[in-house]
């Protein structure tokens, strides 16, 4: 058998150790990116190696975009945030508690929350400026949530949103109304979901109600009139041709009246 050079084994052995070293590095890198902490927040991990990441008190207007993907706790409240965009949280599939409480926040957008239904159990909302309840911000979500300490503003659209969340159901006796429409239901200052003898859909109901009659009766109208016209378009064609009829000699004038007759019969 014919036996290699050493040079040559040599320098394949050297192009060898580089790539296993550039290997590792780069493994090493991409795991440091993924869980490393943020820049601008603390971070702490448990017994259990669950990580925490505190981001409190600390201006933000945005939320950060480097929180590692396994952390298990965000704290964001006492910042300035006003809106939380859709995916803000795709890349954190384990977080089980988000606190996003004494903001400025006045939108969720839709699917804000997108990523978290499986795994987060508390989410708290509270003491923010939210005044409509969008059920698309909360899609998948059954987290128990704390809604308190927000100017709910309730109206129909509120109650009828309601149905569609599959947030725990207590989370919900949070929405406590700072205004309603109407406003004389009497609700502002209670617990919607506590007051369920109110309707805040009457006035729809009633303002569909009227419509609907509107409608059937200008369709009844309609129909009344046409029959009127045709009645009178008839009536005034067969006067027309008994007058003609009239008019002609009197033995072509009888036969033809005869057939008219007939047919009009």
């Amino acid at each position: 058998m014919m036996s290699l050079p050493a040079d040559w084994l040599l320098r394949h052995s050297v192009v060898m150790c580089l790539l296993l070293h550039s290997l590792v590095l780069m493994t090493f890198c991409f795991h440091h990116a993924a869980t490393s902490c943020s820049k601008s927040c603390y971070c702490s991990e448990n017994e259990s190696g669950e990580k925490t990441v505190r981001c409190s008190n600390l201006k933000l207007t945005e939320i950060p975009p480097d929180i590692p993907n396994d952390t298990r706790r965000v704290y964001l409240d006492f910042n300035l945030l006003t809106k939380i965009p859709s995916n803000a949280f795709t890349g954190l599939p384990n977080l089980v508690e988000l606190d996003l409480s004494h903001n400025a926040l006045n939108q969720l957008e839709p699917g804000a929350f997108r990523g978290l239904g499986f795994s987060l159990q508390f989410l708290d909302l509270s003491s923010n400026k939210l005044v409509r309840f969008n059920p698309e911000s909360f899609e998948g979500l059954r987290a128990r949530t704390n809604l308190t300490n927000n100017p709910w503003h309730c109206d129909c659209n509120l109650q009828m949103a309601l149905t569609r969340v599959d947030l725990e159901p207590a989370s919900l006796t949070g929405i406590v109304c700072q205004t309603s429409d109407p406003e004389e239901t009497g609700v502002q200052g209670l617990a919607f979901l506590l007051a369920p003898h109110i309707d805040l859909c009457v006035v729809m109901k009633r303002t569909t109600d009227v419509a609907m009659l509107v409608v059937m009766f200008g369709w009844f109208t309609m129909v009344i009139s046409y029959l009127v016209y045709y009645v009178r378009a008839n009536q005034e064609d067969a006067r027309r041709h008994l007058e003609y009829l009239k008019s002609l000699p009197r033995g072509q004038g009888k036969s033809e009246e005869s057939s008219t007759i007939s047919t009009v019969v």
